[in-house]
């Protein structure tokens, strides 16, 4: 279905989710556009105008099946997720963050040494990150990551919710980690600038 990886987005829970206008498969802010909360009718409303007509009929369908699961899974008692499925939770959420936390961080030391160094220290302004997350998870989508097969039920269960968070977080951490590889570099720069 087209608009699969959007809906995979938001069936982590809509709250607090932000979404930008206008949003197409690889962009977050094609015209810097500030973000709505997808919570709100104003928010919802501009993803819905945001979506092609095909897009529109594939979430619709979607919601409806989906809601359908949810109301008849709501008198059932359903078990929470296997460990299996929490791990998949888990990936699903960390492997796009450490893409984002090496891309954001090994650009802001390589560059944000390059701006400070010229024209930082003229115009006393420091860097600032840049909104990497959106490309990074769309190409997270694209590669195969898929959407893990839990219930409308469990995905709203505080395990699976954890699980999620725990990913993202140890997930940016360790990209974080990883995206300091220029730093290695930098000791030469630095004797050469000194030098001169």
């Amino acid at each position: 279905c087209c608009c699969r990886r959007r809906l995979g987005s938001l069936r982590g829970g809509a709250e607090g989710l932000l979404l930008p206008r206008g949003s197409r498969a690889l962009g977050t802010h094609p015209k810097k556009e500030p973000m709505e909360a997808l919570n709100t009718a104003q928010g919802a409303r501009d993803f819905i105008y945001s979506l092609h007509s095909t897009e529109r009929s594939c979430l619709l369908r979607e919601l409806h099946r989906f809601e359908s699961i949810a109301i008849a899974q709501e008198k059932l008692e359903v078990a929470p997720p296997s460990p299996g499925q929490l791990r998949h939770v888990f990936f699903h959420n960390a492997l796009p963050f450490v893409g984002f936390g090496f891309l954001d961080n090994a650009i802001m030391i390589a560059a944000g040494t390059q701006i400070e160094l010229s024209i930082g220290v003229v115009l006393g302004i420091s860097t600032m990150a840049g909104n990497l997350a959106g490309y990074v998870e769309a190409l997270a989508s694209r590669l195969g990551l898929s959407i893990p097969d839990l219930t409308p039920k469990q995905a709203d269960m505080w395990q699976t919710r954890l699980s999620a968070h725990l990913g993202k977080a140890i997930g940016v951490t360790i990209g974080c980690i990883l995206g300091m590889f220029p730093l290695l570099f930098f000791g030469e720069e630095e004797e050469k600038l000194e030098e001169k």
